[in-house]
């Protein structure tokens, strides 16, 4: 077994290897420096003067690295650019202080690249401790969460000595939600909309859709104050507004108060489902969610005139503005919740009690899981540009998982290698990486080399002998003077057009000498085929190394190969003379070739048409003959019709015989009106060939009797 193949999963996913795949050079069209190294990653140029053998074109300069040494082409005279990378800014990891922080770096770099050809660097992250936290607590308040938000009123002093643990910069805000105050949401009625609830509970908000009660503070008494302010409030249907307040909670930055550099966190309390795209046309609501914020009296006033948000529209903007979620919500609908948390990045689960006593517990449970999962991703991918993410994790474990490290604690550093490969030439694109949830951010500007840097050794001879003294030097060929063209500036096209020479090197306005030679005043020169053959045709149209194969050999070894065809020895046809020249199997019983419908290919009838193979015999999609040859079945059998004066010229294909009693031929017996309106009945035989029968035509017709 070859060695290598016991690792050859390893070795291509590595740079390096003793089965490092192959550099290739496939190049097409290449007129110039710039065409070769745009060609392939791995093309190179040969600037040496002289390069080039009498008869060679110049694009034998472009090849691999390899190639060009091996045909004389010196090292210091090959031209293929490499990736550069420059790291523009880099700031070391560092803990909190005042708030801030750098969990990854670096934080800028600037590649510039050759298409095709990857680039690879490395991105450290490190958890920071004191990470500072910002944490909205968006709770359900319909009727059913009635006792939920009793235990919440005096939630502050637990919640804060959570997240004392992990950073001594937290900040708690409060909002609440319930559904859109409109049917079949919320009942309508007006006392109904005043006090939504059971009418013995005296202490019953208005129905609203979404209210921001608190911005983010640092106060524990201010968020227990606010809350305590809070009463429930009501609705009909079971599922709830809640992605319209997460939208608002989202986008609504300066009225949250989201810090900049904190990590974000919605904490969503419900025991209900939801309300998502396209639920808003119960209520005739037809306006898509914008997904801007609608905030006035911190009530979301554009509640009940457009649709709730979709799934995706509510993943992207969490996203966006790096907020991290968990869903703290009730047994019965957990699986939903689960389902939901899939589509949404950077988000977990957790199961309340029926009374939200355990909702501190759940939230300290869920954001460990958060903050232990670090997800490299990007955004703003320019088009053609590739990235691929290959985690290096704790104690340099390598992770199954494209840019994600699990398991990643305070002090932790982690690293994510790296490869950016633009597939075209651009300037000046760039995209950002960075975690999710996270506000770290790494901007890469990319720019491309898709022009050659050509070196002058020596002083610069214009006009050059080498292009007879019409033209100058510029990597190893020839840059014409206005009025001369060709290899050596050999042609002096005085007045004419250019593209006129070149329009008559062009096979129906097609590519110029088919992209296979070059246009010398006006006629193609015809370039060396890989094989070391040449093309030919006045358009460089033809060569003989391209023709189909059979059994992996060209014209299948049974003949040779002429401008792309095959031209079979004596005994084999097809189109790779795979197959012997024999009729057998297209003989019929009649001893015929395909009942002369049809003609002999490869021992296979290729029928005309309509007619089936395997023999030509039957044409289903052809007219009925009992129609078409009923007016010589007329002038045949009664010397009457529109053929009764020439019945012998134009029905000289049919062979008749008049039968008294009873038919012999074995075909379906045909009915048709002749030129009297008299009924004759005939049968019909097709013979060998497309237009040859036999007819037997009953000598009595009849007329078709009224009622």
């Amino acid at each position: 077994m070859d060695r290598c193949m016991p690792l050859l999963i390893l070795l291509l996913m590595g740079r390096h290897g003793l089965c490092q795949q192959e550099e290739v050079c496939s190049k097409s069209l290449i007129n110039s420096c710039d065409d070769c190294i745009k060609s392939g990653p791995y093309c190179a140029w040969c600037q040496t003067l002289n390069f080039t053998k009498d008869g060679e074109q110049d694009a034998v300069r472009c090849n691999t690295r390899a190639e060009l040494v091996k045909r004389g082409c010196k090292e210091n005279e090959i031209i293929s650019p490499k990736n550069k990378r420059n790291i523009a800014k880099d700031d070391p990891l560092s803990a909190s202080q005042n708030g801030q922080v750098v969990q990854m770096r670096p934080q800028k770099i600037d590649l510039d690249l050759r298409p095709g050809l990857p680039v690879s660097f490395n991105v450290s992250f490190k958890a920071a401790e004191g990470h500072p936290v910002d944490l909205y607590y968006l709770m359900d308040l319909s009727y059913s969460m009635k006792d939920d938000l009793a235990n919440v009123q005096v939630l502050g002093t637990d919640l804060f000595a959570a997240l004392r643990k992990i950073t001594n910069h937290a900040r708690i805000g409060f909002g609440a939600f319930v559904d859109k105050t409109v049917l079949p949401y919320t009942n309508t009625n007006k006392k109904k909309l005043k006090k939504p609830c059971d009418e013995n509970d005296q202490q019953c908000q208005p129905a609203f859709g979404y209210r921001h009660v608190l911005s983010l503070t640092p106060n524990k008494n201010d968020f227990e104050a606010e809350v305590k302010k809070q009463f429930i409030s009501g609705n009909l249907d079971s599922p709830e507004g809640s992605l319209d307040a997460m939208m608002q909670a989202a986008v609504c930055e300066d009225k949250i108060g989201w810090n900049s550099n904190s990590t974000r966190l919605i904490v969503l309390t419900t025991d209900a489902g939801f309300h998502m795209a396209g639920d808003g046309k119960l209520a005739g609501i037809l306006e898509p969610n914008d997904e801007k914020c609608y905030m006035e009296n911190n009530l979301y006033v554009k509640s009940t005139e457009m649709d709730y948000p979709s799934v995706g529209q509510l993943a992207m903007q969490l996203e966006k503005n790096r907020i991290q979620t968990i869903f703290a919500v009730t047994q019965n609908v957990e699986s939903v919740y689960k389902e939901l948390s899939k589509m949404i990045p950077k988000s977990e689960v957790g199961v309340l009690s029926s009374d939200s006593k355990n909702v501190v517990q759940l939230i300290e449970r869920a954001y460990n899981a958060l903050s232990s999962k670090v997800t490299i991703t990007h955004d703003n991918l320019p088009e053609k540009v590739r990235v691929v993410y290959r985690p290096i994790c704790r104690n340099g474990e390598k992770s199954e998982k494209e840019g994600v490290c699990d398991q990643v604690h305070v002090g932790d550093e982690v690293i994510f290698e790296i490869t950016v490969t633009a597939d075209t030439c651009m300037e000046n694109k760039f995209f950002t990486i960075s975690p999710r949830g996270i506000k770290d951010t790494l901007t890469v500007t990319i720019n491309t080399t898709c022009k050659c840097q050509c070196d002058t050794a020596g002083p610069i001879i214009d006009p050059h002998p080498h292009c007879n003294m019409s033209g100058s030097i510029s990597c190893g060929i020839c840059s014409c003077k206005d009025g001369h063209v060709g290899q050596f500036c050999n042609c002096k096209i005085g007045n004419k057009q250019e593209h006129t020479l070149r329009a008559s090197c062009q096979k129906d306005n097609g590519t110029e000498c088919e992209g296979r030679g070059d246009c010398v005043c006006g006629r193609c020169e015809c370039h060396n085929t890989d094989s070391g053959s040449q093309y030919y045709g006045p358009y460089c149209e033809c060569d003989d190394d391209h023709c189909e194969k059979f059994q992996n050999q060209q014209c299948g070894g049974k003949g040779r190969c002429k401008c792309g065809k095959c031209e079979c020895n004596s005994g084999f046809e097809g189109s790779a003379c795979q197959c012997k020249t024999s009729d057998e199997a297209c003989r019929t019983v009649n001893n015929s070739v395909c009942n002369g419908r049809g003609i002999c290919k490869c021992n296979q009838c290729e029928c005309k048409g309509g007619y089936q193979r395997p023999h030509c015999l039957e044409c289903p999609g052809c007219t009925d003959p009992c129609q078409t040859k009923v007016n010589c079945i007329e002038c045949l059998g009664f010397e009457s019709g529109p053929f009764k004066k020439n019945c012998s010229e134009a029905c000289k294909t049919i062979s008749s015989t008049i039968v008294k009693e009873a038919f012999t031929l074995s075909p379906k017996e045909c009915k048709q009106k002749d030129s009297e309106g008299c009924w004759m009945t005939f049968k019909l035989v097709q013979l060998v060939g497309e237009d040859n029968y036999k007819a037997e035509i009953m000598i009595k017709r009849g007329r078709m009797l009224m009622k």
